[in-house]
């Protein structure tokens, strides 16, 4: 057994951490006076207590080999010590333990959200000392709340001035650089092509463009074009070491910090229409039954003849009426047949609703809708599935032809936790469904079973949520194990360079691999730490996007606290039940103590609340009547009170 283990500690409520450890099924748990100078989302390094905790053993964190936060987001607040008054940084990450003192502070910094560095800590069982590196503005106002979103998660709209000065010297010099790539043999013309690009209404970088026609022998030949980013972008120059910390684009309600600069990624390397492009391709020969004949990859040069919409485009199939029609029939016909092939094979399919905001100059939120999916999002979908399976299996055939491992980036997706799994089935069945599993086993086919009985039912969010939960993180990783929630053996992110980094370590190992050159072992390690460090920032991503999306959703909401709205219950705990509203999806919280009708008991293990004098039972997916009461855009909640029957 090893006694020491490096992970990263997750810590949660007042200061309790947990980490996983190669020896333990169970995460080993880290009290707050173990945790030395450790904060959440830090490396450690952790040691092995002989104490245990229920069914963990408890930890203690040796040093810390990594720390996650350069600076902490907070607002400043003031508290009395021994009589004194003092100023602290109060952070809006609720999983920060430490309130960190602000000796310098003044009284106009009172309520202010700022940037705090530590500047010393000496002993980890007192807070530490900080100093404000930057005032962000009033806490609550919209820029003031984005910023910090923005900074809290490590991220930076503004690009250093040597990247910058990059990108616009490869500007500069396109058109050289576009000659060059032309007189590449290897380079592909594929300009007489139709080819199109289907986008959001609103995109303003294109990452990918479909081109079709039927071959004299009935089949039809689709080509998959991703922009080539990697031509421009060279491996260990600035703007690729930029790209690298970036890991990705990162999409607010409001905004958008890209990975690239934008005269990169909304212009050059961006597969705009009427213009010649370089690109990476796949370009598959399918018969009708959505089988490979034919495959090619490469660089190579396109000519994108239209730019369409997605609702553009689903118009002029749905009407059967417009411009390319016989190319856009003719791509979802064979789109619907990938698709139903995928779900055959055991793709699960988690579709679940987005919500879009409408705002005001100020960008506020005048409006909250729930996105509407039509069938050419599906159908772009398919063929960027198709296209990054086929490259990821490309290289595994490679590697069996010359009886040898080869480097590759992969998007993986392991088989779920079966105690997760087990947690999921007593949930399920306990909200009246039936889900099939063996021993924390579970086969895709029980899960798009589960997935079709809650379609259109009010708690059906809330189940696929559930879902989701209970699976495995899908990550980057060069070690390939497969995907499990779209069952694929092999699959790759090889379609959006110009937002996410391991697409554009895709297009770099496929060229090797194309011309049969090797990646050496110490090239490959450096893949796979770029591989870990994409998985984070894109999480951190994740993260900045879900708290863009509540702190908006709070702000709409603010002049409509007295209203009455339906809702689901989403979550049950022992302070109260968390209730999702119906129309904009916002969430907030009906304390028990608000109950006014009777004694409420929460009983865990059924996911339900119970009244002891009436036995009125409230249980998750429960539809409900509620009342805004209060909304706080300083802690970004939502609070609602029960209207009882």
């Amino acid at each position: 057994m090893n006694t020491t283990n490096e992970g990263t500690i997750m810590v949660r409520g007042k200061g309790t951490g947990f980490i996983a450890h190669p020896d333990f099924e169970e995460d080993l748990v880290v009290q707050r006076k173990d945790l030395g100078f450790a904060l959440d989302g830090d490396t450690v390094e952790v040691s092995i207590k002989d104490k245990v905790v229920g069914r963990r053993r408890e930890g203690k964190v040796e040093k810390v080999v990594k720390p996650a936060h350069r600076e902490l987001i907070g607002v400043v607040k003031e508290k009395t010590i021994d009589g004194k008054t003092v100023k602290y940084l109060e952070p809006d990450n609720h999983r920060i333990h430490i309130r960190p003192l602000l000796p310098e502070a003044t009284s106009n910094d009172l309520e202010m959200k700022v940037a705090v560095e530590i500047e010393s800590w000496r002993d980890a069982a007192t807070d530490p000392v900080g100093k404000i590196s930057e005032t962000l503005g009033r806490a609550g106002d919209h820029e003031t709340e984005m910023q910090a979103i923005i900074r809290s998660g490590g991220f930076s709209k503004d690009f250093p001035q040597a990247v910058q000065d990059a990108a616009h010297a490869l500007y500069e010099s396109k058109e050289k650089i576009f000659a060059d790539a032309l007189n590449d043999p290897k380079r592909k013309d594929l300009r007489g092509v139709t080819t199109m690009t289907i986008d959001p209404a609103d995109a303003k970088d294109f990452d990918d463009a479909l081109s079709v026609q039927t071959l004299p022998n009935g089949n039809i030949e689709v080509g998959i074009h991703i922009a080539d980013v990697s031509h421009y972008v060279k491996q260990g120059e600035p703007l690729d070491k930029e790209a690298v910390e970036r890991g990705t684009s990162v999409y607010l309600v409001d905004r958008v910090i890209p990975m690239l600069p934008e005269v990169l990624s909304n212009d050059l390397c961006s597969l705009r229409p009427d213009e010649d492009r370089l690109a990476f391709s796949a370009v598959f020969e399918l018969t009708k039954d959505g089988d490979i004949e034919n495959a090619w990859y490469g660089q190579s040069v396109i000519h994108s003849d239209k730019r369409f919409s997605y609702e553009d485009a689903q118009e002029i199939i749905t009407s059967n009426k417009g411009e390319y029609l016989d190319e856009l029939n003719t791509l979802m016909t064979l789109s619907r047949v990938l698709r139903q092939k995928r779900y055959a094979s055991g793709a699960i399919a988690f579709e679940q609703p987005e919500v879009k905001f409408e705002l005001d100059e100020r960008g506020a939120p005048i409006n909250v809708y729930k996105k509407h999916r039509v069938e050419t999002m599906l159908m772009i979908e398919d063929f960027m599935l198709l296209a990054n399976r086929e490259v990821a299996t490309y290289v595994n055939m490679k590697a069996k032809k010359v009886n040898k491992e080869l480097t590759y980036v992969y998007r993986i997706h392991d088989v779920p936790n079966p105690d997760r799994i087990e947690d999921l089935a007593t949930f399920v069945h306990a909200m009246g469904y039936e889900f099939e599993t063996k021993d924390g086993i579970v086969e895709a086919k029980a899960l798009n079973k589960l997935m079709k009985a809650v379609e259109g039912k009010p708690e059906a969010n809330l189940i696929k949520t559930a879902s989701i939960r209970s699976m495995a993180k899908a990550i980057y990783s060069t070690r390939n194990i497969g995907h499990f929630g779209l069952a694929f053996k092999h699959y790759t992110h090889f379609t959006s360079p110009i937002r996410r980094y391991p697409d554009m370590m895709a297009h770099r190992i496929l060229r090797h691999h194309l011309d049969d050159t090797n990646v050496g072992s110490q090239e490959s390690a450096r893949y796979e730490k770029i591989c870990q460090q994409s998985s984070e920032r894109e999480m951190e991503a994740v993260q900045a996007e879900r708290d863009s999306i509540k702190f908006k959703l709070v702000e709409y909401m603010i002049n409509k606290v007295g209203e009455e709205f339906n809702g689901v219950i989403t979550g049950v705990a022992d302070w109260g039940i968390y209730v999702q509203e119906s129309e904009t999806m916002a969430e907030g919280m009906v304390k028990l103590s608000s109950i006014k009708s009777d004694y409420f008991s929460h009983e865990a293990t059924k996911y339900r609340i119970v009244g002891q004098k009436t036995g009125k039972i409230y249980r998750l997916g429960d539809e409900v009547r509620v009342k805004l009461v209060r909304a706080d855009k300083d802690d970004h909640q939502l609070d609602f009170e029960l209207l009882e029957e």
